[in-house]
């Protein structure tokens, strides 16, 4: 018995795009290599491949993209770090950027895990629309404000651990240096142990060194909120109005200027600064159940600022302190106040980080 043989499916060529069509470009970023993929409007991947974390790597990938056709849209992952630099030259090309998040758990048990399928999976974020958030730009006044920050935050915290040390260190003196030194407060501390003989005992040596590294830290920490405050001022005429509101000082401005970047433009409205900075409620309803939650998310150094306003304002403002007494006695927790006050105050900032925006009116708080 003789089998014929069944038709063979014929396959299609791909279809490759003229260099007059437009195509997406995904790059899922590293600290060495970045990895680049292409696909069509249509969603057909085209190629893959590395390229080097530097100038000339850039200018390689960018003219290697657009050998697949036009590139009007690029979603980069991390343009925040690994990504800052693409994204700049990729702005300097008129290319749009668009800030993709990494793939959820389920896409990639599904399709696993190569640098490859991550930047293909950038291109189809942007192609589907699910990613649009627009990166912020690191070439201004806010990029120079985190760097400071930066070594401020360094410094701070050596200087804690510094002085912590210098206190155990005074409890295995002698007894009657250690009575001597007892009960100072810790700038008369610090200045005493910084002027101790260190030929005396290791210990003195110890305490004098602590005492040193003390001083040169406050130092820098002191000539850091210098010029984080000049950079504030420096950034735009309007946030002098900024520094001028209650408990908002320099360094909770210069947090919510870096959460907002020096594109602020990018914020539609005063809602997305909210959710920006982790204040807006998150809707959590599902059959009869109709509810919010708190935002956890965000950026959480802005939300933390906020929240030291909000503790500013409680302590030191009437109209705020009218309010927590008003919320308090409707049956509402401090906590829960906190909350709303966090809200208002992000409206209010939002009208001066951009006062062309139209804005709600803020309620009295």
């Amino acid at each position: 018995m003789t089998v014929t043989s069944l038709p063979q499916p014929t396959l299609t060529a791909q279809h490759v795009p003229t260099p007059a069509e437009d195509v997406i470009l995904g790059v899922d970023t590293h600290k060495d290599i970045h990895v680049a993929a292409v696909i069509t409007t249509l969603g057909a991947s085209l190629a893959h491949q590395e390229f080097p974390t530097t100038a000339v790597g850039y200018r390689q990938l960018i003219s290697w993209a657009r050998s697949f056709g036009v590139i009007r849209r690029a979603g980069v992952e991390c343009t925040g770090s690994y990504g800052v630099a693409l994204t700049r030259a990729l702005h300097r090309e008129d290319i749009e950027v668009v800030e993709v998040n990494q793939p959820d758990r389920a896409t990639r048990l599904k399709r696993g895990k190569t640098d490859a399928i991550d930047a293909d999976a950038a291109a189809r974020a942007v192609l589907s629309g699910r990613a649009t958030t627009m990166p912020k730009t690191a070439d201004g006044p806010a990029a120079d404000m985190r760097v400071l920050r930066l070594a401020k935050e360094s410094a701070v915290k050596a200087r804690t651990q510094a002085m912590n040390q210098l206190k155990a260190v005074l409890l295995v003196l002698d007894p009657d240096l250690r009575e001597q030194l007892s009960g100072m407060t810790n700038p008369a501390l610090i200045a005493t142990c910084a002027a101790l003989d260190g030929d005396h005992s290791e210990a003195a040596f110890t305490m004098r060194l602590l005492a040193c590294r003390v001083q040169n830290l406050a130092q820098e920490v002191k000539e850091l909120t210098k010029r984080t405050t000049k950079a504030v001022k420096a950034s735009r005429p309007q946030l002098l109005e900024l520094l001028e509101l209650v408990g908002v000082g320099p360094d909770s401005a210069a947090v919510l200027l870096i959460a907002a970047g020096d594109n602020p433009d990018r914020l539609t409205d005063e809602a997305s600064f909210a959710a920006l900075c982790g204040v807006s409620p998150v809707e959590q309803s599902s059959g009869k159940t109709q509810r919010r939650r708190l935002n956890r998310g965000g950026h959480r150094q802005a939300n933390a600022a906020l929240y030291r306003i909000v503790q500013s304002r409680i302590r030191w403002d009437e109209r705020t302190q009218a309010y927590l007494q008003r919320r308090t006695a409707e049956g509402m927790s401090r906590r829960e106040i906190i909350r709303c006050l966090k809200r208002y105050v992000a409206r209010e900032l939002y009208r001066h980080i951009r006062p062309s925006a139209t804005t709600m009116t803020v309620p009295a708080a």
